[in-house]
């Protein structure tokens, strides 16, 4: 059976005022270990992409993102979280490894250059349905294009120059080996801040999957 486990002294999320609405998604978090190969992987990148084409994403920003949820009413969120519980019902921890490059829409025109994910990637696709079966019905439908587990890496600068642009393609192209592995045991709901310096995720919630 799943369990919520508080954060810090809280019960299950960051207090809030009855009117105050957060900007939610539902994600796996990154280890420690995991997020230092991303940094390589990203310093790597760096070396053969030229010019500022490219935005990397903070490697301690990064996470698998299973469900984009928008503004949540202080109300929704204790609801949200015993859906999540629900939907988590059943799931035992699972191993995810991180191997290949992709880009978003494809290599010739890339927007996202991303991580690929192999390892019990069907375990994930059956417990992001899951939430979405659960998550769904209470307002924030499910996006038109298919789940596609993976995780970002950069995102291209509106101003990139097109011999920037091709080599990010390329560099995809080129791909990457099998990077290691980590166990997914929880799924957690996570708040986005925007800062000057970008976006703050902070956990509100985790549901810890069967051990």
């Amino acid at each position: 059976m799943s369990r919520t486990r508080p954060i810090g002294n809280n019960a299950a999320h960051s207090p809030m005022s009855h009117g105050e609405r957060r900007r939610l998604f539902i994600a796996v978090e990154l280890p420690p270990n995991v997020l230092k190969t991303i940094e390589q992987v990203q310093s790597d990148l760096k070396r053969t992409i030229p010019g500022r084409g490219a935005k990397w994403v903070s490697p301690d920003s990064v996470h698998l993102t299973l469900k984009f949820l928008g503004d949540v009413p202080a109300q929704h969120i204790d609801t949200i979280i015993a859906g999540i519980q629900k939907a988590a019902n059943g799931f035992s921890a699972f191993f995810l490894m991180m191997e290949g490059l992709g880009c978003f829409p494809n290599t010739r025109n890339p927007r996202v250059l991303w991580l690929g994910l192999t390892g019990n990637v069907r375990g994930l696709s059956a417990l992001q349905a899951s939430i979405e079966g659960q998550i769904a019905p209470m307002g924030y439908p499910t996006e038109d294009r298919a789940f596609h587990p993976h995780l970002t890496l950069a995102r291209i600068a509106r101003d990139a120059r097109r011999d920037e642009i091709e080599s990010i393609g390329k560099a995809a192209e080129h791909g990457l080996g099998t990077l290691g592995s980590w166990r997914v045991d929880g799924v957690s709901l996570m708040r986005s801040e925007l800062s000057p310096t970008g976006s703050i995720y902070t956990r509100e919630a985790i549901v810890l999957l069967d051990r």
